[in-house]
């Protein structure tokens, strides 16, 4: 992992920091912080199994986190603001070369609360 991207990684992992209570990690090393519903999903392809929530991961070309609750929820990616859609990759995750400031930070956290909130409402959690 490149010296820098650990500083990436380490800026973005307070995304998550208002999930974690209600939420298990799954993993949490360097480079990668993983976590999971508590409990196990009702979907039947997770064989009950947790379900994915979100993770930061550090690769090759950056750091990404992945937020599955966007996937799930058409509402929720009208949330996004336009200079994370920017950043986007596919409809759940966004990349990073560099440490982002604290308002790209801010509203990552926005739209992990906010897909914590909405798979509580609808009883995944």
């Amino acid at each position: 992992m490149p010296a820098d991207f650990d500083a990436v990684f380490q800026a973005l992992k307070p995304v998550f920091a208002g999930c974690v209570r209600k939420l298990s990690i799954k993993a949490e090393r360097p480079g990668e912080y993983v976590l999971e519903s508590k409990t196990p999903s009702a979907f039947p392809q997770h064989k009950g199994r947790p379900l994915f929530f979100g993770a930061i991961k550090t690769g090759k070309s950056y750091v990404s986190v992945h937020l599955m609750p966007l996937y799930m929820s058409p509402p929720l990616q009208k949330q996004i603001p336009a200079e994370l859609k920017k950043r986007m990759q596919g409809k759940s995750c966004f990349n990073f070369k560099s440490a982002p400031d604290a308002a790209t930070v801010a509203q990552l956290k926005q739209l992990a609360r906010s897909g914590l909130a909405e798979w509580k409402t609808i009883g995944w959690l």
